[in-house]
């Protein structure tokens, strides 16, 4: 299913003009997967809240939540062309109101250790490239009809993707991508053999799967108690990428 939602979005993708390179595609889907999967985050939340008799506050305000610009729906679940906002109307939407927002994030978070602050971070490294509103639309189309609530549906984007950043990185190194194999990152791990306590840092993290697989590795290594769980959410895994090619569920897997 992804694998072919992917193929789809680079084809709609390079009839725009402002994403020319396989850089771009995987950048300019990036932001759109993120927020969807960010959707989805805070629908499960939600639910888990009211089965524990909680009331549940969203991250995101309603006005800029994904069902309300993105995928406004019917009552039979059908996307609602009459409020679904595309053409102009989307991209300045998007360029003028949903990135600022989402950029004030950043300096409006309590710490660095929460999701608001990651979620600044990332729109204040990234820019909307889709110069076209209408193929804006039919990419939000396409995202919005993939699901990321299943621990089976999230490695297999993730796969998908880390394959992704790897063709782009052995196409003549054009994109500037050096891909790692995951089974190659493992050994490494497995070597270092990290402990709860230390700091993990990786200065070129690409889709981070250094990061994810010493998640892995230290969450499976022992029983971990209240102390350490904290530890390993917040006080842990740091990494740096100058391209800010932002893995969707990388980004807030390791943290959340």
């Amino acid at each position: 299913m992804f694998e072919q939602a992917f193929k789809n979005i680079d084809d709609i993708l390079h009839k725009d003009a402002g994403a020319s390179s396989e850089l771009d595609y995987v950048e300019q889907s990036s932001w759109v997967l993120f927020l969807k999967y960010l959707d989805d985050l805070e629908k499960d939340r939600k639910t888990e809240a009211e089965l524990a008799g909680k009331e549940y506050k969203f991250i995101i305000e309603p006005e800029y939540r994904w069902e309300t610009w993105s995928a406004p729906k019917k009552e039979d679940g059908k996307l609602d062309h009459n409020k679904a906002l595309t053409g102009d109307d989307l991209k300045n939407f998007i360029n003028e109101k949903l990135f600022p927002y989402l950029k004030r994030f950043r300096q409006n978070a309590e710490h660095a250790d929460t999701i608001e602050y990651k979620i600044g971070e990332i729109f204040s490294e990234i820019n909307n490239k889709i110069q076209s509103g209408y193929v804006l639309r039919d990419v939000l189309n396409i995202i919005d009809g993939l699901r990321f609530r299943s621990q089976e549906e999230k490695h297999e984007l993730s796969h998908l993707y880390e394959t992704k950043i790897k063709n782009m990185g052995n196409a003549g190194r054009n994109g500037g991508e050096y891909y790692t194999p995951r089974s190659l990152i493992k050994t490494i791990v497995k070597v270092i053999a990290p402990k709860i306590g230390n700091k993990i840092y990786d200065g070129a993290a690409g889709s981070a799967g250094f990061l994810v697989e010493s998640f892995d590795y230290l969450r499976t290594s022992k029983k971990l108690s209240t102390e350490d769980l904290e530890i390993l959410q917040k006080r842990t895994f740091y990494g740096k990428e100058k391209n800010v090619i932002t893995h969707p569920i990388t980004s807030l897997r390791v943290r959340v």
